[in-house]
Formats: structure tokens, sequence, C-alpha cells
């Protein structure tokens, strides 16, 4: 089955209705009792991506099970909020996302940012619909400690900062604190618009773990073990926390194992999702 794009409107989450850029792979726009029903999985994408780097993973999901994916307000083919988001907005947004397809069982997979979303949704009660299974790729949510040199580099950035803000400094070195900022900042930051430079801060400074022991569902944890965006240390924390996952070891990938690793990657999830519930 091969991934085409649609667009389809959310209500009830922003000021006005937010035009949804997504893929429906065996998902119907109108919701049936038989959709209602059966098991679809909801992709949750990685901060700064698109569905659109996604198509040979959900096209292989798609064999075994419905696939629904969407880019948050912000990405890929979606305009971005009226206002910075923190995790729980979007959480809110997946969860009317899935109610306007109807679905009633669901699985949700998130990679990287998506993790986080879907950490907060399973940890929820009292949804319209089921979370049967979770798979977590590479996910966000766990704040590691900082080494030494992040330290010392964190307290030179924000002493920099201070000095650069002061009114004669901006008047004379117009550019110094946006230089600064570049110099600092992380990819993902400095690629990203002011809105949604404020939305990532709020995200990555939001610890998911307190909500990871209220996970009730089966979690399977893809990783890859090269990763340094969100090293091992994060699926084995993952690990410990949430009561029902296992850690699946992905050798000599990164922060993209269907990328790095494609051969076993794509063995582990068509596994488990010929499995049963």
């Amino acid at each position: 089955m091969q991934m085409q794009t649609q667009r389809i409107e959310i209500e009830g989450v922003s000021s006005s209705p937010i035009s949804v850029n997504c893929a429906l792979l065996g998902v119907s726009e109108t919701p049936s009792p038989e959709s209602a029903e059966r098991e679809t999985l909801v992709f949750l994408e990685g901060w700064g991506t698109s569905i659109s780097i996604y198509p040979r993973l959900l096209e292989h999901m798609a064999h075994f099970i419905p696939v629904a994916a969407m880019d948050y307000p912000g990405f890929g083919g979606t305009a971005e909020p009226d206002k910075p988001w923190e995790v729980t907005d979007f959480a809110d947004f997946v969860c009317a996302f899935i109610e306007k397809l109807g679905l009633k069982k669901v699985v949700l997979m998130g990679h990287s940012h998506g993790g986080r979303i879907a950490v907060e949704l399973a940890s929820r009660e009292n949804l319209p619909f089921t979370i049967t299974r979770m798979i977590l790729m590479d996910a966000a949510g766990v704040i590691l400690p900082k080494t030494a040199k992040q330290k010392f580099r964190q307290r030179q950035y924000k002493i920099c900062r201070k000095i650069l803000e002061l009114p004669f400094c901006r008047v004379l070195y117009p550019d110094a604190l946006e230089n600064l900022r570049r110099s600092h900042g992380s990819a993902d930051y400095l690629n990203a618009s002011p809105l949604m430079r404020q939305t990532l801060v709020r995200c990555v400074n939001t610890d998911m773990t307190v909500k990871m022991p209220g996970v009730k569902v089966p979690a399977l944890l893809i990783w890859g073990e090269k990763d340094t965006a969100t090293p091992i240390e994060t699926g084995e924390t993952m690990e410990k926390l949430i009561p029902s996952a296992a850690l699946i070891r992905v050798p000599g990938a990164g922060h993209f194992p269907f990328v790095d690793n494609w051969e076993l990657t794509a063995r582990v999830l068509a596994s488990y999702l010929n499995a049963e519930e």
C-alpha cells in the first residue's frame, strides 16, 4: 500500500479549525462500525520532521495493521498553532485526530518527540478510545543529568545572554544575541520559528518519567544503540519505569533505526504487529 497524503480538519484544540496534513493507510476518513472495532496504529512523528520522511516505515506496518499518521501543528504540511504548545497540547490534538477518525482501539507508536506524546496519552484515564499497545522508538521524555562540560557551557551561555540583552548591547551589537543562540542552540531549535522555539523549550524541559509508571499497556521499546539525541540510557530508564515494557536494542543504529538498520527494525515490527493482543 503506497502512502498518500490528504487533509482533514480538526476542531476544538485551537481558536479555529486546523487543516491537518495526514496519511491514512487502510483507514477511512469517514468513521464506520467496522473501523471503530479494529485495531489501528496511530504514528506520532519526531520533532522537526514530517510524515514525508516515514513512508517506508508506515507502508511496511500497513501490511499488518491499518495506519494513520499526521503532521502536528507547526510540523511538515500543517500550519503552526496559535500559541506555544506544551506536551499536553500535542496529546489533546492527537486525541482529537483519533476521535475525528472514529477509532476505538489504538496502537500508539511514537518516534522521538512522538514518544513524549504517546506516554502522556497512555498515562491518561477515561480516554474516548482504548490504547491496546504502544511502541516507542528512540523516544524523548527522560531528562538525563548534564555532564560537567554541559553545565559549564550552559552557565556560559546564560551569562553572555544576560549581557547581550542589555539595551546598549542591542544597539551596538544588534546581531550578537542571535549569533550566540546559533552557536549554542540545537539544530531543532535553530531551524524552528520563534513560536516553535518556545514550544520546543517547553517540551524538552517536560520530564515524562513521572507519567511512565501510570502507563498500563504493553510497551515495545526500539532503540538505536548509537543514538546521541536520545541515548540508550533513555530507553533503559523507560524500560524500568513503564510496568510492561521490553527494550530491543538495534546495533549500529542512531536516532533513526528504521534508516540505519532497516532489516532488523522491520522484522521486530512485523513480529510485534502480527502478535495477538
